[in-house]
């Protein structure tokens, strides 16, 4: 395992029990000495993912000693009025297309953003100096609130709003869904891989009928389209990253 940061350093991370969050959660697990999650229910579609959160986190914690005396108190936070405010695919009945403004109809309007504001509260009581979410601006959707300068927009913000500096890490922003299946390998290697595979959910249907190769999901919608397409890339080609 790597060493902390630094000594009594603690992480917030913003998990999902997705694929990316989960990854990220194992990364901070291997760099901080406290470690806590927090969960946001905002009337998602795929709100399936919600009951994997203390799958995953039960799975994490048995695949190491050191990440089980790392790992903290999970927080569900209800954000469910924010989510109704937003008309969007994922938390209405809408078809999954391309809206006309060019973004998908996937898109939650300020997600992020209240993602971020919403944790660091929460970070700036439990006493945590960094948040870590698995916001990617390689192989996404197109969201505007996962590109990096949003991000850096907002870790200024907190720290001004808050008058504590807050830094926002996203280890996946820069790699692509083969390289994230890659990192998740090397931080765990295969008991990490096949509990992604196993337990965390990204589909956007909320389907766990159907067991892929790289996971449950639908198979049709963007996000087991991304996942699938990370899956194959990673084992044919043996990316690393």
């Amino acid at each position: 395992m790597t060493l902390p940061q630094s000594p009594g350093a603690g992480a917030l991370i913003l998990f999902s029990a997705g694929q990316d969050s989960t990854t990220c959660l194992a990364w901070a697990l291997d760099r901080y000495e406290r470690v806590e999650t927090v969960g946001f229910a905002y009337g998602q579609r795929h709100a399936v993912e919600m009951a994997q959160r203390p799958v995953v986190l039960a799975g994490l914690r048995a695949m190491s000693a050191a990440w089980n005396a790392r790992l903290g108190p999970d927080k569900t936070i209800d954000l469910a009025g924010f989510g109704a405010l937003s008309d969007s695919a994922l938390t209405t009945e809408r078809a999954i297309e391309m809206a006309a403004g060019g973004l998908p109809s996937t898109f939650v309007p300020g997600r992020n953003l209240v993602f971020l504001a919403v944790a660091g509260a929460l970070a700036y009581r439990r006493g945590l100096d960094v948040l870590v979410g698995g916001m990617c601006e390689t192989d996404f959707s197109g969201y505007p609130d996962c590109r990096r300068a949003t991000i850096d927009a907002m870790e200024q913000a907190l720290g001004l709003g808050l008058d504590r500096p807050i830094r926002v890490e996203t280890p996946l922003m820069q790699l692509s869904k083969a390289e994230t299946w890659s990192l998740a390998s090397h931080i765990g290697a295969e008991p990490l891989v096949e509990l992604i595979v196993e337990a965390t959910h990204t589909c956007y249907e909320g389907d766990r009928s159907r067991r892929h190769p790289w996971g449950y999901g639908c198979g049709v919608c963007p996000a087991c389209a991304l996942r699938a397409k990370g899956w194959a890339g990673w084992k044919a080609e043996g990316v690393e990253a």
